[in-house]
């Protein structure tokens, strides 16, 4: 009965992991393409900007190309859902207990929902990057 159990659960939790993958992966059956540097920018907030590459970072599961002003501060923080952020110019300056990262061009950066950090972009240069967000895109400040 155990093992019944067992397999059942692991048939539901593979079909579980499928269906997020394929409701993550749906558009309009088209390729995406977009440049970094022709991107439609939006402001997010004080020393940040975000342009939708895929997704709705507002909503859910999202790609965007963010950029963060030179010497941006975004303090201490946590986000809900996991994070990965690649390195296009300048560099996203990273933060937390093990130590600092400088993610530059080329870097990649897998920051997990809830995990504390502190964030910001390089002084001189700033920082451009790529992002993609398990879930809505969201900040919340550490206590």
């Amino acid at each position: 009965m155990r093992r019944s159990l067992f397999v059942v659960a692991v048939a539901v939790g593979m079909i579980v992991a499928w269906s997020v993958g394929r409701v993550q992966g749906q558009g309009e059956g088209k390729a995406v393409f977009m440049t970094a540097d022709k991107a439609d920018y939006k402001a997010t907030g004080k020393g940040t900007s975000m342009a939708a590459v895929w997704g709705d970072a507002g909503t859910g599961a999202h790609g965007t190309f963010t950029k963060f002003d030179p010497g941006f501060d975004a303090g201490m923080h946590t986000h809900t859902n996991d994070v990965w952020i690649v390195g296009i110019k300048g560099a996203y300056l990273y933060k937390d207990d093990a130590g600092e990262k400088r993610v530059g061009p080329g870097d990649f950066l897998r920051v997990p929902g809830g995990h504390k950090h502190w964030s910001g972009g390089d002084k001189k240069d700033g920082a451009v990057f790529y992002e993609e967000g398990s879930g809505k895109f969201d900040l919340i400040p550490a206590k």
